[in-house]
């Protein structure tokens, strides 16, 4: 990768840094899905005839991508319509079984996604354990060694924050886990593509992804289920036998080559990103220091995405100043969140107070963000802090 990648062409008349929401798709990524929303349109589930076995091995070839990225065999990768269903498969397959919910006990990190939390509140009669975390925002591996034991089916960690970026220590999660019997999910979406991931040496069972996350498209992702695991989920949804029956319905051919695709790039050029966008983060931690005086990161600094920065600016309200940035986007948390009129669940799990959390943004650097748009941005946010409080 090149040391400074030229802006992306739709970055023209603002700067982007909230790709923990989304990421834009890679040129290249779209390059190689045309074909497939034109004349290379097939069903690969249709049988007989060419166009249909050449769908059909486009889809296989992008499977066998994804699998690679996180150390997997391709015949355990599922396609999905994102993480969100992904994790909806992982928790509800396993859980969910008429007659049999009541008494099953999941634990999962007092940070996680709204759509693990929200599964999690739906499943009736399962018992929920929350995880505390440190003021880091890392999961306190003694508390959790109290909390899951030989009745815990199924604990469900992220790998990495989408507002705080802290990466979990998901081998040793893994590892309690195995002590007890309990299967490991992880939502991954934030850190696929950005971290390097083997699924097997970390002990994985269960693993969500999201295409959109990895400058991939939108509408398309993918779950890592063990073989040793398969036979015990559940779909969640009827139809089709497709994807194992697992997960009814016509694939989306294009998708499904622009995520294998979005893999591919991901694992050619992940390290060189990661160091570049680490640059540019601390880029601009060190241009804000110096101008915004009591400024605070939230998270642990070290153990973090490369491009994610979640700041509280004293004196400040976080949404106005969103809303007052126009040209610099950033957003105030999980754009799942946008909207609640609550704190973040995941800064209160900190232990912030509630000033403090209130006063946050999240910074998301990605891909083709540029050193000259970092200070820009710096200097934006500094002026518009300064209007603010005025």
């Amino acid at each position: 990768m090149n040391a400074e990648r030229p802006p992306f062409p739709g970055y023209r008349d603002n700067i982007f840094l909230d790709h923990h929401a989304t990421t834009p798709l890679d040129p290249r990524v779209l390059a190689a899905m045309m074909p497939y929303l034109s004349q290379r349109f097939g069903n690969p589930h249709s049988v007989g005839y060419a166009r249909a076995e050449a769908a059909r091995a486009a889809v296989e070839h992008a499977r066998a991508s994804v699998a690679s990225l996180i150390g997997a065999a391709p015949a355990d990768v599922i396609f999905t319509s994102g993480a969100t269903e992904a994790c909806t498969i992982a928790i509800r397959g396993l859980l969910a079984k008429p007659g049999k919910s009541r008494g099953l006990r999941l634990a999962i990190s007092a940070i996680e996604h709204a759509c693990v939390r929200g599964t999690a509140r739906a499943l009736d009669g399962t018992t929920i354990i929350e995880l505390p975390v440190d003021g880091d925002g890392i999961v306190d591996l003694e508390a959790a060694g109290q909390a899951v034991d030989d009745k815990t089916s199924l604990v469900s960690v992220m790998m990495a924050n989408n507002e705080i970026g802290t990466i979990q220590p998901v081998a040793e999660i893994a590892s309690l886990c195995r002590l007890h019997g309990s299967l490991f999910h992880t939502d991954a979406a934030q850190a696929v593509g950005k971290l390097p991931i083997d699924v097997a040496a970390m002990g994985i069972d269960l693993l969500s992804l999201s295409g959109h996350k990895l400058y991939g498209p939108q509408g398309i992702g993918a779950l890592y289920c063990h073989p040793g695991v398969r036979g015990r989920l559940r779909p969640t949804a009827y139809g089709g036998g497709q994807e194992g029956g697992l997960r009814p319905g016509t694939l989306p051919l294009a998708l499904c080559v622009g995520l294998g695709e979005a893999c591919r790039i991901a694992a050619a050029e992940m390290e060189a990103e990661a160091t570049r966008v680490a640059a540019l983060r601390d880029r601009l931690l060190s241009g804000l220091r110096a101008s915004v005086p009591g400024l605070a990161v939230n998270g642990c600094l070290d153990r973090r995405l490369p491009g994610n920065l979640n700041l509280s600016l004293p004196g400040l309200d976080g949404d106005a100043l969103v809303h007052a940035l126009g040209d610099v986007a950033v957003s105030t948390g999980s754009a799942c969140a946008s909207g609640a009129l609550e704190p973040s669940h995941v800064l209160a799990a900190l232990g912030l107070e509630t000033s403090r959390a209130e006063s946050a943004i999240r910074i998301g650097i990605g891909r083709f963000t540029t050193a000259a748009e970092i200070d820009r941005a710096v200097d934006r946010i500094v002026v518009t802090m300064h209007a603010l409080i005025a």
